[in-house]
């Protein structure tokens, strides 16, 4: 009771550590891991015994046999499948290929390369080197996301290291099963045949559960089959049934049915979809909370000196410095991003939970089995988890810098309400180069915000998470286009230094409308027009227009015509250059403004006699 008691207390103490300090939280959970289990036996206890022990020796453990290994399985099944949620397929709409590349190509050049290392470095056999290699393809989620919610990124980037983190759990899992089914069988033929049948298996099985079962699920969600408080249950228990009954039709399939399924859930017309999402989050914190600590607790201290030497640390800097630029440079040739891009991008590859929890699996079973060098499967893949954790959360911020990804100006727009009013203004600003976010709680308005391919979600702007989205990395201005005026200062108050850094805006009330003094700095627009007044000129006039500036004066002109005129709002000033900037209700503070510049407005033509200047 103490043991299991002890694992939640500190794994949810780790991952406070890891939020205050806005490091991974597999860091801190695997150093306690460490100091519950190898470290306490060898310095710490008196009669030589792990503080925590995951596997049962005869006198004490938590799990007895494979007990540890099932329940591994089991938590990352259910962790892949909320990372599947996430995956839209509205975000790669830039970046499709290069995914594409990164979790085949890339997959490849890895698991080539850094099994030729682990060969020749450590003398392993070619079996070993590449079950080694094997359970390094993958680059976890677990790790990459709270790198990337501490660092503001172009979204394209940040797009493709985390959907490379979730896609290549289940191909690096599948790599690793075939290896191990090559060590175990004997005779080459015998490999040849059983591991076209298995792999043929993992693909077919894999896909079938995932795409079935998430269509039945979605159908009962929304015909309303499941009350509303068994909802996240019963979603939990379907997800636990699509692994198993997938692991038993054909090994090590459960991971890629889990995956499929979270993403077709997570981009079809799945009522509740946030909720789950939620739950299934919170759930994920909890077991990987677990998991890291039982699995670096179950590491002996003979498994650690094995790996004390040089050899380990020239492995590693290559794996790190050559095998991962290499696989990141070979996959993003002919590609939209930048060399600095694909530079951080080779920098960014910690690995993560499907890594480790499959080494200490497939390591022990060889062992047991007798195979030359199993013993060194699981020390050397947690010297990479840990190593490349450690690396990037201390260094991918300052590398960013360095290599000129790091956004210093956050130019994206998150807009609170995706009304018609906002669902016209961001499809503006989308046609203008600026990212543009719209959040809302109704599913109605996000529905049609994304069928003009616009990024919108399905969220409540009191939820905590909204700030954990890595899809807002790139956020710096913030205009809240509610109809309630409440929700529009809730959301400045509350998300202005974290989303609104260079400018937070939000329509003005009907009390300060007529208080023409009390000018507020954050108005949006006009301090003359409300959500009434928005809404309403945009059913008589449906679209936005631009007028060529001649100087400040001229614009002042045409914003004192607006003043006095009812169907005409003043939205935007575009630069020569493009850029957008966003008018506020104190209108003239726009101080540098250029011939050749233009007023954006909605509302009916000015008539060009009253705007000339003189």
């Amino acid at each position: 009771m103490l043991e299991l008691a002890g694992i939640i207390i500190l794994g949810i103490l780790a991952q406070w550590v890891a939020w205050r300090f806005k490091i991974p939280a597999i860091l801190p959970l695997i150093l306690i891991g460490l100091l519950v289990g190898p470290i306490a036996a060898e310095f710490l206890s008196e009669d030589g015994a792990k503080w925590i022990e995951p596997i049962w020796n005869g006198k004490k453990g938590l799990f007895p046999g494979d007990g540890l290994y099932y329940f591994v399985s089991l938590a990352i099944s259910i962790i892949l499948f909320e990372g599947g949620l996430t995956l839209k397929r509205s975000e790669i709409k830039n970046v499709g290929p290069v995914i594409t590349k990164l979790i085949t190509l890339g997959s490849t050049i890895t698991f080539i390369a850094a099994g030729v290392l682990a060969h020749f470095i450590f003398d392993l056999s070619w079996q070993v080197s590449f079950l080694f290699s094997a359970l390094i393809i993958v680059t976890g989620p677990t790790v990459i996301t709270p790198i990337l919610r501490n660092i503001p990124l172009k979204k394209d980037v940040s797009t493709v290291l985390k959907w490379e983190g979730i896609l290549i759990d289940p191909i690096g899992a599948l790599v690793a099963v075939l290896v191990f089914e090559f060590i175990s069988v004997e005779g080459d033929s015998g490999f040849t045949k059983t591991a076209l049948i298995e792999f043929g298996k993992i693909v077919l099985f894999g896909t079938t559960f995932g795409f079935t079962f998430a269509h039945a699920l979605a159908f009962a969600i929304n015909k309303k089959f499941i009350p509303h408080y068994l909802l996240n249950v019963v979603s939990l228990s379907v997800v636990l049934l699509v692994f198993v009954e997938s692991e038993i039709m054909a090994h090590e399939s459960g991971l890629l049915a889990v995956v499929v399924m979270g993403m077709v859930l997570g981009n079809g017309k799945l009522e509740n979809i946030k909720e789950l999402l939620y739950f299934k989050e919170s759930l994920s914190v909890l077991l990987i909370s677990i998991l890291f600590i039982l699995l670096s607790a179950n590491i002996n201290i003979e498994d650690l000196m094995l790996i004390y030497t040089w050899k380990t640390a020239v492995l590693f800097v290559l794996v790190v410095f050559f095998v991962r630029p290499l696989a990141v440079f070979l996959s993003t040739s002919k590609s939209n991003l930048k060399f600095n891009e694909k530079l951080f991008i080779s920098w960014v590859g910690p690995r993560g939970i499907v890594a480790a929890g499959i080494a200490s699996l497939f390591g022990s079973k060889l062992m047991k089995q007798g195979v030359a060098g199993a013993e060194y499967i699981t020390p050397l893949v947690f010297m990479i988890v840990l190593g490349t954790v450690l690396l990037n959360a201390t260094t991918a911020r300052l590398f960013a810098k360095i290599v000129g990804v790091f956004l210093n100006k956050s130019d994206g727009i998150l807009i609170v309400g995706a009304s018609k009013i906002s669902r016209l203004l961001g499809h503006y600003l989308e046609k203008n180069d600026r990212h543009v976010v719209l959040i809302d709680s109704n599913p109605i308005n996000i529905k049609k915000a994304n069928e003009i391919g616009l990024e919108a979600f399905n969220t409540n702007i009191y939820s905590e998470t909204l700030s954990d989205n890595i899809e807002l990395n790139d956020i710096g201005y913030l205009m809240a286009l509610t109809g309630n005026s409440e929700i529009n200062k809730y959301a400045i108050n509350k998300f202005s230094k974290e989303f609104g850094e260079n400018g937070s805006f939000r329509l003005v009330t009907k009390a300060e409308m007529l208080d023409d003094k009390n000018n507020p700095k954050e108005g949006l627009f006009s301090h003359t027009d409300d959500y009434n007044s928005l809404y309403e000129l945009t059913v008589k006039y449906p679209s936005i227009h631009e007028i060529k500036l001649e100087s400040r004066n001229h614009y002042l002109k045409l914003i004192e015509i607006t003043n006095n005129e009812k169907d005409i709002i003043p939205l935007f000033v575009k630069d020569p250059d493009g850029e957008i900037h966003i008018i506020s209700s104190y209108n003239k503070q726009i101080e540098d403004i250029e011939k050749g510049s233009g007023l954006v407005y909605l509302g009916k033509p000015f008539d060009l006699a009253l705007t000339q200047t003189k």
